[in-house]
């Protein structure tokens, strides 16, 4: 395989034969979703982008230099920037002040993807390309799930910009290293340019505004399609917020006319820090502040800047998702989208077939919401109405080095799964230590999910390989199936895979441990149900 993608990346002609056609399709499949070998021997540091837009044609044009470590050879560096966008001027910046140009004839180019050979560049121990690049990005459809750039008008006919890019990459608007598995571990900064003296807000913290360039710096590891300008007609209010790490900066931007509304809206906030971090432990970036700013989509989970669209109501656009009558008492987007600061930033899967630990986790932080101000009986029956909307089209786990997510069940299904999980450890103190223990011992890290599954089965001394087969990798929902011979009932596991054994609380807390041999039924009621709280099915052959 690395040989047929290196052919393809040299631009060699393969012939038109079907079969050659697919290696080559395969090959860009990879090097979207691979750390592979143009990828695997260098480490982003730090991005500096710089970024001017020009709304009158929706274009942006700007640098950002990346500055990088080798740590083993390789013979081309790759580099992401998609159509059409394009890198006009390649440079290395060298430690002595000099430039090196990197003749652009020089860089191979396939598809969305650059490869500099890594011979025209000097050796040095951090190396530091600078990257200008200009093009109309493309125009988000529906923004966020259709993502892209927002070229839009607020309210009083201003320009409104924004960007929201996970499912499409950053390289969808700059030159990065579009994998999620390296963050720059330094951070980043942005410096963006602003027309008719309207505001720029970014990631992490506003360290200076000099005619009309806001620059903006982020001190944590920040994923790339994290990076993101907001542009618009901004209005700055703030809070501090006192928590486990001390005192917290809490930074508002929203549109001028809505002020009011935000100040009333946002007293959501300090609830869901005090919330979360009793969960999950401190917010994990102090340093960079806590930011919501509005935007004209939905929302967005960008790091420290986290995008509001939900027009200051409760809810999801009004609607409680749950249908529980507790979806409605609190604003789902501050609460879901300020989640993911925790699973989804803090602790990062490196590749998007592992989104699963992103969103089944933060789906789930709804509930420890509602369990914090509400109580568990509530948090259950929130999450009982997600069981109700689960599609099992898919698996939750997408496919490896594909570039490919699971089934958007990953939300619902994904949360219903860690209700589960805690049901089976019947053990709140345990459950608490073990979040909390996730977002400290993979605290600004990358994951796979197989480390998590690992960390999860260790933490609580359970058996959980057949239950994170059954849960992630397939679309079966277990069955407990009971029947009745000769006056005795018995009980089994249906519907499942190989050694699944989840022990089973009834409705009366009773335990069964049901495997896939019929065992006796210890009850002699069989009408006793299972708990309501597991995503299992109930099958009475008798009935």
């Amino acid at each position: 395989m690395r040989k047929k993608i290196l052919l393809c990346l040299l631009g060699l002609n393969f012939g038109a034969t079907q079969a050659q056609s697919d290696s080559i399709s395969l090959a860009e499949k990879y090097l979207r979703g691979k750390n592979n070998h143009f990828r695997d021997f260098w480490d982003v540091k730090y991005y500096d982008l710089q970024l001017e837009t020009h709304t009158e044609n929706k274009s942006i044009k700007g640098e950002v230099v990346i500055d990088l470590s080798l740590d083993k050879q390789g013979r081309f560096l790759q580099i992401d920037l998609q159509k059409p966008m394009q890198i006009t001027q390649v440079e290395q910046l060298l430690s002595s002040n000099k430039v090196k140009k990197i003749p652009l004839h020089s860089i191979l180019n396939k598809g969305d993807h650059y490869f500099i050979p890594t011979k025209k560049l000097k050796q040095e121990k951090n190396i530091k390309l600078r990257f200008s690049f200009q093009g109309k990005p493309k125009i988000a459809l529906q923004a966020p799930w259709d993502g892209g750039w927002i070229f839009t008008k607020d309210l009083k006919n201003r320009n409104w910009l924004s960007v929201a890019v996970q499912r499409q990459g950053a390289s969808l608007w700059f030159p990065c290293k579009d994998y999620q598995g390296d963050e720059p571990d330094r951070g980043a900064m942005i410096r963006v340019k602003t027309e008719k003296k309207q505001v720029a807000v970014a990631n992490g913290n506003l360290i200076s505004k000099e005619n009309d360039v806001y620059t903006w710096q982020v001190k944590n590891p920040i994923n790339a399609y994290n990076i993101t300008p907001n542009i618009g007609n901004y209005v700055h209010f703030s809070d501090t917020y006192h928590g486990e790490n001390g005192e917290l900066k809490l930074n508002y931007w929203v549109l001028d006319y809505n002020v009011e509304k935000a100040k009333k809206q946002f007293k959501q906030v300090p609830m869901m820090l005090k919330a979360f971090e009793h969960w999950f432990g401190a917010y994990p970036f102090y340093e960079d502040s806590y930011k919501l700013v509005e935007t004209p989509f939905l929302g967005m989970e960008h790091q420290s800047n986290i995008a509001y669209g939900n027009e200051y109501q409760n809810g999801y656009r009004g609607m409680d998702r749950s249908g529980s009558g507790y979806g409605n008492l609190f604003d789902f987007i501050i609460i879901h989208e300020s989640g993911h600061e925790w699973f989804g930033n803090n602790i990062t899967t490196e590749q998007i077939a592992d989104m699963w630990v992103h969103e089944a986790f933060t789906t789930y932080s709804e509930a420890l919401f509602v369990e914090y101000y509400y109580g568990k009986e509530a948090a259950q029956k929130y999450l009982q109405g997600y069981q109700r909307q689960i599609l099992n089209d898919r698996p939750m786990q997408g496919v490896h080095d594909e570039h490919q997510e699971g089934s958007v069940d990953m939300y619902n299904k994904g949360s219903c799964m860690i209700q589960t999980l805690r049901e089976w450890m019947n053990d709140d103190a345990a459950f608490l230590a073990l979040m909390r223990g996730l977002n400290k011992d993979f605290r600004h890290k990358i994951v796979t999910g197989a480390q998590i599954e690992c960390y999860i089965e260790d933490k609580t001394k359970l058996d959980l390989k057949a239950f994170f087969n059954q849960y992630l990798r397939t679309t079966q929902i277990p069955i407990l199936a009971i029947k009745k011979e000769q006056n005795q009932y018995f009980y089994r596991w249906e519907n499942c895979v190989d050694g699944f054994a989840m022990p089973v609380q009834l409705e009366n807390k009773d335990w069964l441990q049901p495997t896939q041999e019929w065992k006796v039924l210890p009850q002699k009621d069989v009408d006793v149900l299972p708990n309501k709280n597991l995503l299992i099915q109930f099958k009475n052959y008798n009935s």
